[in-house]
């Protein structure tokens, strides 16, 4: 294991009105014990929540001034918590760079931060001097409706009701299809909406009573009072993408003529194909998208980046459809260069796993040729590069000379900057040697980049710097556009660990992994008890970056482990392969090995373990607390995977099951009974007589990947058998169980859960 230590500094955070909330001298001394008060905890875990996280940034175009200089605004999105109006705000920030030809001079706020009201979706013109809003507004009926803005710097110019103009359905903003795009002219507006469907009523539809008058009136119209209409739709089942992106079933591109305020709907786009991710093509002449195959049905697509997918093109005049890829592998985010002769986007592999490491290709638009750039890493290279993992590229991730892309991704447990040259597929990381742990591109405009980053203690802030000419990409220089120091008395670092020979895969003997290991300050007298967290997915990874959970617990006094098992992403292709039909055993095996390799280091109280997983990771932990039993004290699952054959026919995903497991998924065969029983085997459910560990059990009722009705098979199968369990019921949540109402309710008594497990231990 790595004995490297990031020990980062612990100077008080100024008050400036830009900065961001900070804590109180008292906060930071009461972290020298556990704290088990449950208004204290509650109080931690507000102030701490009170950090936002960016979720866009945008560079403003390049201004001269009379002395020769040059500046640009930067424009900043960020997500907050409010605790009192239980739910997600949204936040404006703005800054100034002064900058010469390649260097800053100076970087800092330029205005007071706001709150956003309804905005989904905003874009600059690529001239930055309009702005597009997609808006949401409820009126005091409850109704909803969106309108499209068009903005000058000086005033809104349009405003377009898109839903009394009843062209579609309500237009997607999530990051799987939505776009809000300008045309290169400035004229036209391409968005993905939900696509219009006929009005539906009864068989049998009533007239109104009339009054005596209307009645004298009337004509003979008795007999037609009931008169039936053929409409049988009114309940027909309308599939979705699944969980994250219910009710978005058959998505259409559409465009605006912003001059005429007239929407239409693009035509030519095969039916079999629901489109999105959209770009125009050079000179406007075409629309280049996403089409992900439906057929034979909707399988679940957010965080599946392995869905059948093409790349097209759509000619405006004709439209007339072709494909760019090849159709083989799976792709996602198109992106132009800035001179218009190439398009990347990254493709998948043959790996039939939700996430992969991704190739990056590239196609020339001169030529119609197709070339890969980057290709899938399966194991780490000799410099440490492992791959390309990111689920989307940044919209704007091209450099000045069209000749290198800037991207974000996994590599190991951090998240680094790297940027890759087209012509010679070189790539050259740009925060190797950071102490930051997590990185990511917000946007680049001639060369200037805005990025956000941040550590396990420390929150996110963002930075500015030029990308240096090729070859020299390593001197870079950041500039902080808003100081936030780390938070005092939190340590981490990464822990790497080879498996003991017995638990190497015969395929794959050279394997590691790694885990994040956050630890609260040191005392002498004290070792904090641990909380062990596998992710989920399973093909997911922890980076280095910050997490409220996780800080919220190290406040309190616990340490943290966060375990990135053979099969996580960011590690190379093989370790992905690796976990392929081994789930329930290597995975399993992993964090157990993590864990009792950190109890031997001795910095934590081997008989203070607990233990929280979510999805997959609920799948491991239940697995873990009945093959070691009385290891851990206490265990929370979050949506946990219980019985892989019952979660077959309830899950949004069930291909994700099979593959898993290590069978082939057909769509149109049902499961054999030998399989049956291999799932069955695999599940943690068939080892509930053994567990003993006290259980929280928290499911989201509108959860499509994974059914509530398997946590309710954990809970029955204990309290049957007199095992301390609790279950907690959230109704409007789903998966994620990220509404913030949900989220406090979780970490409050998952809090609480742990100070009753460890109060029985200590009376025992």
């Amino acid at each position: 294991m790595s004995k490297c230590w990031c020990r980062l500094s612990t100077a008080p955070l100024p008050l400036d009105w830009w900065e961001r909330p900070t804590v109180s001298p008292a906060f930071h001394r009461r972290v020298k014990k556990m704290i088990t008060d449950s208004e204290e905890i509650a109080g931690i875990y507000q102030e701490i929540s009170k950090f936002p996280t960016p979720l866009k940034g945008c560079i403003g175009p390049q201004a001269t001034l009379k002395h020769g200089g040059k500046y640009c605004n930067i424009y900043s999105e960020w997500s907050q918590r409010d605790l009192e109006r239980a739910e997600w705000m949204k936040l404006c920030r703005e800054y100034v760079v002064f900058c010469d030809e390649n260097s800053i001079a100076y970087a800092g706020p330029s205005g007071r931060c706001t709150e956003l009201r309804g905005e989904l979706m905003n874009r600059d013109s690529p001239s930055g001097t309009r702005k597009a809003v997609l808006r949401r507004h409820t009126n005091n009926k409850g109704e909803e409706k969106q309108y499209l803005e068009i903005w000058s710097k000086t005033s809104k110019d349009k405003c377009i009701n898109l839903t009394v103009l009843d062209k579609h359905g309500k237009v997607y903003e999530d990051d799987q299809f939505g776009c809000l795009v300008w045309s290169h002219s400035e004229t036209h507006i391409l968005y993905v909406a939900e696509k219009k469907r006929p009005k539906v009523q009864s068989f049998f539809k009533t007239k109104p009573e009339l009054s005596i008058e209307e009645k004298d009136d009337s004509t003979n119209d008795t007999e037609n009072d009931q008169k039936p209409v053929k409409q049988a739709d009114q309940f027909l089942y309308l599939e979705d993408w699944g969980e994250g992106l219910v009710n978005q079933s058959t998505p259409v591109l559409c465009v605006l003529d912003i001059e005429t305020g007239n929407i239409s709907e693009l035509q030519g786009i095969p039916e079999h194909v629901s489109p999105g991710q959209a770009i125009w093509a050079p000179t406007d002449n075409g629309i280049i998208f996403v089409g992900w195959w439906h057929i034979p049905w909707r399988l679940g697509l957010k965080y599946c980046t392995n869905r059948k997918s093409v790349l097209y093109y759509v000619d405006l005049k004709g439209n007339e459809c072709s494909q760019i890829s090849s159709g083989v592998h799976t792709v996602r985010s198109p992106r132009l260069s800035l001179d218009q002769h190439y398009l990347i986007y990254l493709e998948g592999s043959d790996v039939g796993t939700h996430h992969q490491c991704h190739s990056l290709s590239l196609y020339n638009l001169d030529k119609k040729v197709t070339s890969t750039v980057v290709k899938v890493v399966d194991y780490p290279t000799v410099d440490g590069f492992t791959g390309i993992y990111c689920s989307d590229l940044a919209l704007n991730c091209w450099a000045r000379d069209s000749q290198r892309v800037v991207i974000d991704t996994a590599q190991r447990s951090r998240k680094d900057l790297i940027v890759i040259n087209i012509a010679t597929g070189i790539v050259t990381s740009l925060t190797t040697d950071s102490e930051v742990g997590s990185w990511m591109l917000l946007d680049i405009q001639q060369d200037l980049m805005v990025v956000s980053c941040s550590s396990p203690n420390c929150p996110p802030t963002l930075k500015v710097g030029f990308l240096p000419a090729a070859g020299q990409e390593e001197r870079i220089t950041w500039v902080t556009l808003d100081e936030t120091e780390p938070l005092s008395r939190i340590e981490w670092k990464i822990l790497t660990f080879t498996p003991p020979p017995e638990q190497t895969h015969p395929n794959f003997p050279d394997l590691q992994f790694e885990s994040i290991l956050l630890i609260p300050g040191k005392n002498k007298n004290i070792k904090p008890p641990l909380i062990v967290i596998p992710h989920g997915g399973p093909n997911s990874i922890f980076v280095a970056s910050w997490m409220l959970l996780h800080i919220v617990f190290c406040k309190l006094g616990y340490a943290v482990l966060l375990v990135n098992y053979r099969g996580s992403s960011g590690f190379g292709q093989d370790s992905i392969r690796s976990l392929t039909g081994n789930i329930g055993i290597q995975d399993v095996k992993d964090v157990q090995y993590a864990a009792e390799n950190l109890l031997k280091e001795g910095v934590v109280d081997s008989q203070k373990v607990l233990l929280i997983g979510g999805s997959h990771g609920g799948f491991i932990g239940c697995h873990l607390i009945s093959q070691y039993p009385g290891f851990y004290k206490a265990f929370a699952t979050r949506n946990p995977v219980i019985n892989l054959a019952s979660k077959l026919g309830t899950t949004d995903i069930p291909d994700h099951t099979m593959v898993q497991a290590g069978f082939d998924f057909v769509p149109d065969q049902l499961p054999t009974p030998s399989v049956l029983t291999a799932l069955l085997s695999k599940s943690p459910i068939t080892n509930a007589a053994r567990v003993t560990t006290p259980v929280l059990i928290l499911l989201g009722e509108k959860d499509k990947r994974v059914n509530p009705s398997q946590g309710l098979e954990l809970y029955r199968a204990l309290k049957v058998r007199d095992v301390p369990v609790r279950l907690l019921w959230y109704p409007d949540d789903s998966h994620s169980l990220s509404k913030v109402g949900t989220e406090v309710d979780v970490f409050m008594n998952i809090a609480l859960w742990f100070n009753f497990a460890l109060d029985i231990t200590k009376a025992a």
